[in-house]
């Protein structure tokens, strides 16, 4: 069994040398747990590990990222296994830990899932955390301008117990206006939770989303194009996963006709979490899926099914796959694949991650290339991982969480790519028409002068495992030429699409091309 070399587990601030050599020289490791090794000659990209002492926190389980303070900046929030909730706001790209100050639990029950939404819709982000425990209450923390945080779980509806969380989201299933809330639940049967004026009811009890199976990843999109958010969900011991149609009224499981049910399983197999992006440009939102087994990637064919392409991508290996996200961290106009994952028994789990990179396959498809050696600093997640631009440079930084290793903690690496790539990309924050962050699912297309589909976006929903995060969506470039902006808002059971064209990257350096919603007409 592969283990990290020891000088790996130096403290992470101790590594910034190693980890610029390991950006230019190849690598040369022993094959462990099916997951590919980078090729000989592969030259790994540079990141470069940010305050890596204050984030070096055994015990490290969720990463989510919003603008908690409204300044422009992403905030990051973190669940430790001590129940403490460390916030740290982003001070032009330093990181200043707040949590404490702004009331948030320095001890408590352990909470996953941490998610960011606005769900009274005043326009400040709140924090939802749910308990591992199921003895233990849900907590919401509603964010009092910025200023500080107050726990309303109980007060709104959502403070229910009974519940082993791994994923929460806040998305909009009814396209009422506003953020309603799934809690994806390991142990038991899911909750869907209407939104009515800030206050929460549960519907479809017992039936269609109220998924028994026990629930460890659960992702949002509009995979039919019928107007309406549908829900995939990684099912884990052995069960199969779900794909459940958005009917308006009703949802209806639809994963087998689909072809994204998953194969038979062990008890030891399962989907963990669940990663929605466009790999190919084709303007669909396919989906990933790691595993406790093979990984599945599912190319959405437009006509209401997928087509596995786990083995033709280079995707399918089998893993301990936990957490997954989508970024295009090099900025040539195609999405890379962050992989957490891990082996190794209880409290000596080793991370064997993976990170991704999309290449031309040489036939018009696309195949991915590891290119992270296992000696790398950045070989040390084994669940939340987020691409996150902190610092407003224009690249993808990368955000992973380590909650089982004997190391443990909250990295964050700063992507080291050259100015001139690095603006190469475009930044786009979707808001309501009142300017606030409710539309997650809500879609972006990037066209070229002749109306041809560069890349696609979604609004996150859910993605990783054990967070979400309330960001804007980014674009890597492969040329500066001017692009229309295409907005693709779920509304009242309808797709609204709404366009910006002649932006350019230049114009939007350092900040991002902020777009509200048109308001309804009716």
């Amino acid at each position: 069994m592969y283990r990290r070399s020891s000088v790996s587990r130096r403290p992470l601030a101790a590594l910034l040398p190693l980890c610029l050599l390991l950006a230019a020289a190849p690598q040369a490791d022993e094959p462990g747990h099916g997951v590919p090794l980078p090729a000989a000659g592969t030259t790994a990209p540079a990141f470069q590990p940010v305050q890596a002492e204050l984030f070096g926190v055994v015990g490290s389980l969720s990463n989510a990222w919003g603008d908690m303070d409204n300044d422009g900046d992403l905030d990051f929030a973190v669940s430790l296994k001590s129940g403490e909730v460390r916030l740290y706001r982003n001070d032009g790209g330093t990181f200043v830990s707040v949590g404490a100050a702004m009331g948030l639990p320095t001890a408590a029950h352990e909470l996953r899932g941490l998610s960011w939404g606005d769900y009274d819709g005043d326009g400040w982000l709140d924090l939802l955390g749910g308990a591992t425990d199921p003895k233990q209450p849900t907590l919401v923390f509603h964010n009092r301008k910025g200023k500080g945080f107050e726990e309303v779980g109980a007060a709104i509806g959502l403070g229910f117990a009974g519940r082993s969380a791994r994923q929460t989201s806040w998305v909009d299933y009814d396209n009422d206006g506003d953020v309603d809330l799934y809690a994806a639940d390991r142990i038991g049967p899911n909750r869907l939770m209407r939104n009515d004026g800030g206050r929460f009811t549960q519907v479809f009890a017992g039936t269609g989303v109220s998924d028994p199976r026990p629930t460890v990843g659960a992702c949002w999109f509009d995979y039919d194009a019928d107007g309406d958010l549908d829900l995939f969900l990684a099912n884990q011991s052995g069960a199969k996963d779900a794909l459940w149609r958005n009917d308006g009224g009703s949802f209806v499981d639809v994963a087998e006709q689909a072809g994204v049910a998953g194969p038979a399983r062990t008890k030891e197999e399962g989907g963990v979490g669940c990663a929605i992006g466009d790999y190919d440009n084709d303007g669909r939102l396919d989906l990933f899926v790691p595993n406790y087994g093979p990984n599945a990637l599912y190319r959405n064919r437009g006509d209401g099914t997928f087509e596995n392409v786990s083995v033709a991508t280079g995707v399918g290996f089998a893993n301990h796959g936990v957490g997954a996200a989508w970024g295009d961290y090099d900025n040539d106009g195609w999405l890379d694949l962050s992989i957490m994952a891990y082996e190794g028994p209880v409290g000596k789990q080793e991370p064997t991650n993976a990170l991704l990179h999309n290449e031309s396959d040489g036939k018009g498809g696309r195949r991915f290339v590891n290119v992270l050696p296992r000696t790398s600093a950045m070989n040390a997640g084994d669940h939340g991982v987020q691409w996150v631009d902190y610092d407003r440079d224009g690249a993808l930084d990368l955000s992973i969480t380590d909650g089982y290793g004997p190391v443990g903690g909250h990295f964050l690496f700063r992507n080291l790519l050259p100015a001139a790539a690095a603006a190469r990309s475009l930044s786009v924050l979707l808001l309501d028409a009142r300017g606030h962050f409710t539309r997650p699912g809500a879609e972006v297309r990037l066209r070229d002068a002749r109306g041809r589909i560069l890349a696609t976006r979604q609004v996150g929903t859910g993605d990783g495992y054990n967070t979400q995060s309330a960001q804007p969506v980014h674009f890597g470039l492969a040329t500066t030429a001017p692009v229309t902006v295409e907005v693709t808002w779920l509304r009242g059971g309808k797709r609204v699409v709404q366009r910006r064209s002649g932006i350019t990257a230049a114009a939007y350096r350092g900040r991002s091309l902020v777009i509200r919603e048109t308001p309804s007409r009716s």
